[in-house]
């Protein structure tokens, strides 16, 4: 296994509430692009599905796109998303979607990781083999 480090930027956030329970309960969908560079290099896109709490923190599951270059190869691949935001940093985990890559990444298979203080930067961890 490799260790891929780098850090993403928000390039887009457009977020709308599907249901809204009360006043500081909703679910919303979040559709977001990323730029990433580091390790991975290229350009990513996620839908998130969100589920807000009175305090203020939220749960998101998703799935996540990145085009782009990963240990010098070049395609495409899929990662399974599930985490949580506390408030002031949202905090993640990514599972690579088995068969979801193409060209040079078709192999790939991985899990990671992310932080991303409220703001839109963020640093992330996969570890990785193709």
């Amino acid at each position: 296994m490799k260790t891929a480090k780098g850090e993403f930027e928000l390039t887009g956030w457009d977020e709308n509430a599907y249901l809204e329970v009360d006043d500081t309960r909703k679910l919303t969908r979040a559709s977001v692009t990323q730029e990433f560079r580091g390790d991975v290099v290229g350009a990513g896109s996620v839908e998130w599905l969100m589920s807000y709490q009175p305090d203020g923190t939220a749960r998101f599951v998703g799935l996540q796109r990145i085009e782009g270059t990963v240990g010098g190869e070049q395609g495409s691949v899929v990662l399974e998303t599930v985490g949580e935001f506390d408030g002031a940093e949202a905090k993640g985990t990514w599972t690579v979607i088995a068969g979801s890559g193409t060209g040079g990444l078709a192999a790939l298979h991985g899990t990671g990781s992310f932080t991303a203080p409220h703001g839109p930067k963020a640093t992330y961890e996969l570890e990785y083999s193709l």
